[in-house]
């Protein structure tokens, strides 16, 4: 069953940590510094049993500003949140800058906590109560129920209780399975175990024996066991607080922010489209360019921030950014983010990922910036359609495979399979190849046949005389070069329309003939008849070069080619050719001696056809080529025989 996690928020020392060892009996803090300092540094873990019958998984934030991002960390993947107000200060920097953070991550629901009320009077307990409400004033908060407590009385324990069951009883718990992923927010060894990584399951679910996939290194480990709150399992669902005891893979192999995942099921890349809240809170505008850090996941990257229609961004305002990483990530669309400037460190706005893996976006012509309109339109509202023609029309004639796009969509199984269908039928998508299930968008296969019509066209003009064009000298031209899966189905799609011919390694325009001119033509019949007239003695193909001088070579030469296409002339040796009606009596002649004779050798054929070696051994070779004569030792016999 998928479990709910409940995060706490709140500035240091308002009693986080004190409320879940009251709550729980478990102490979150377990590194000595944390206890000799007492203030949380690292995220801790624990959870309560409802009576509702659910367990709730509870992470411990740290509240110092110093440690704003592990609390960002332990955000990711909450869906609640307790947050805490200690009553003898009320509202501090970091309440503010957590609230934030939590609206910024898409938190949604949750109650308020106001804490160390055993510390003041009920005067200044209900003075900090309505600070709390006006501070959670329209906000996701602003209807959330306050309770006060005390840590060390145990006053107002039982109502949170009664409080957190309520919401978790009236909550759907319904998951669907997909691919399974954890972003890891802590990884240590075991002696006896060997490497260990701790986290919130995000999505899907994972069994033991499973492989994982560590992005954005690609690495893979198999699970070796499961833990949820220190008992051992055997599957693990979405919202679990989980451990994975790994084997095939080192500790230093993995990093806190990495995202543990099923393999094949994440794009990683160091470009993200984005939506962006910029805080009304920040002091000064957003200029294009900013080099901020990016807060995803528990992973905290390095990156700039890129404005797609102005060139800064006032406080309180949205805007569509692209952010270029020094680091890829590994996301899906929807994922939220928090953006920290980079110096000094404070929170300055956040969102949500439009597209996790887009081409570098250019913003200096209006064209430019109307494209960009438009792909964050449709990545922000357009249906799963939309989206997949969007991706596929931008990873051009690459295009992608059904797992990547899946990845893109993050829509897996059936569920890709059902979106996949009406454009595939409508063949607005197109299968490239069936292998790989690779997709490519029909307007990008249309730009290719419409290139090779056009350089087709072009050659025939430019060789009226030739019959076709080799498809690899086809392919070669083609500019962005062109792989064979792909021009072998482009070729298929411009046969199946009747626009070209193909002819084993050859391709014509459908409509396209051979026309010879006034001067062709009488050249094509002095040709033959030179060879007709020289029978089996023919004039070597350089002579024949020098009796039609008359006409310039390469047209001699197109005439040529024309007639050992069309098979008036036959090609023995590079420098021999012969009339076609000439070859074809005397393999009749062969045929007819050797049925008579059982054999024949280089002297004999010499004997029958009066011709000399330098006629008589190409041709017997020639024979064997075509498969009429076989050779055995000196001598030659039928190979049908």
């Amino acid at each position: 069953m998928r479990e709910i996690i409940l995060g706490t928020a709140g500035h240091v020392d308002h009693g986080k940590t004190s409320l879940i060892r009251a709550l729980t009996g478990i102490e979150t803090d377990r590194l000595k510094e944390e206890k000799s300092r007492g203030i949380t540094i690292e995220l801790g873990f624990a959870y309560l049993d409802l009576p509702c019958g659910h367990r709730l998984g509870i992470v411990d934030v740290p509240g110092h500003e110093k440690f704003v991002r592990n609390m960002v960390a332990g955000a990711a993947g909450m869906d609640l949140v307790a947050f805490i107000v200690a009553a003898d200060e009320g509202i501090m920097p970091q309440t503010r800058e957590h609230f934030e953070i939590c609206q910024l991550l898409g938190v949604r629901d949750g109650l308020i906590i106001i804490t160390k009320k055993d510390m003041v009077d009920d005067e200044w307990l209900e003075m900090v109560r309505e600070e709390v409400r006006e501070f959670f004033r329209d906000s996701f908060l602003g209807e959330a129920p306050i309770i006060e407590v005390s840590s060390i009385t145990g006053e107002g324990l039982d109502t949170v209780k009664e409080v957190l069951d309520k919401k978790i009883a009236a909550m759907s718990f319904h998951e669907e399975f997909g691919p399974f992923r954890l972003a890891v927010d802590r990884v240590f060894s075991m002696k006896g175990f060997g490497t260990v990584i701790t986290g919130t399951s995000l999505s899907g679910r994972v069994a033991v024996g499973d492989d994982l996939m560590f992005y954005p290194g690609g690495l893979t480990a198999k699970i070796r066991g499961l833990q949820v709150h220190g008992r051992s399992i055997e599957i693990v669902e979405a919202g679990h607080r989980t451990a994975i005891n790994l084997q095939g893979i080192e500790k230093h192999e993995i990093n806190r922010g990495d995202m543990a995942a099923t393999p094949g099921s994440l794009v990683s890349s160091t470009l993200l489209d984005t939506d962006l809240h910029y805080l009304g809170s920040n002091a000064k505008e957003l200029k294009n360019r900013a080099q901020v850090r990016i807060h995803v996941g528990t992973r905290e990257v390095i990156g700039r921030i890129v404005l797609m229609e102005s060139d800064v961004v006032q406080p309180g305002e949205e805007a569509f950014v692209q952010i270029i990483l020094q680091e890829p990530v590994a996301v899906r669309p929807g994922d939220r983010y928090v953006v920290r400037s980079y110096s000094p460190i404070t929170t300055i706005g956040g969102g949500s990922i439009l597209n996790n893996a887009p081409r570098k976006r250019k913003r200096t012509t209006q064209r430019d910036r109307e494209l960009n309109r438009r792909a964050f339109s449709i990545c922000q509202n357009g249906s799963y359609e939309d989206r997949m023609l969007l991706f596929l029309e931008e990873s051009g004639q690459g295009g992608l495979t059904t797992d990547q796009l899946a990845g893109r969509l993050g829509l897996f199984g059936k569920k890709l399979k059902k979106e996949l269908q009406p454009p595939l039928s409508s063949g607005k998508i197109m299968v490239v190849d069936s292998e790989r299930q690779r997709l490519l968008a029909a307007p990008t296969v249309n730009r290719l046949t419409t290139t090779i019509t056009s350089l087709l066209e072009q050659y025939h003009a430019e060789h009226p005389l030739k019959s076709g064009l080799a498809k690899e000298e086809l392919r070669s031209q083609l500019k962005p070069a062109v792989d064979q899966k792909l021009f072998q189905f482009a070729l298929g799609q411009l046969v199946k329309k009747k626009t070209i011919v193909q002819d084993q390694a050859e391709v014509r325009l459908a409509h396209f003939k051979v026309t010879l001119q006034v001067d062709e033509q009488a050249m094509r019949e002095k040709i033959i008849s030179l060879f007709r007239d020289a029978g089996l003695v023919p004039p070597n193909i350089k002579d024949v070069f020098n009796t039609m001088n008359e006409y310039p070579a390469t047209q001699v030469q197109q005439v040529i080619d024309l007639l050992l296409q069309g098979g008036m002339l036959i090609k023995v040796t590079e420098s021999l050719y012969f009339h076609a009606e000439k070859i074809e009596q005397l393999a009749q002649q062969l045929t007819e001696y050797i049925k008579k004779e059982g054999e024949i050798d280089a002297p004999r054929f010499k004997d029958l056809t009066g011709l000399t070696r330098k006629f008589s051994i190409p041709l017997l070779e020639y024979f064997d080529k075509k498969k009429l004569t076989i050779r055995i030792g000196d001598k030659r016999v039928l190979r049908k025989s």
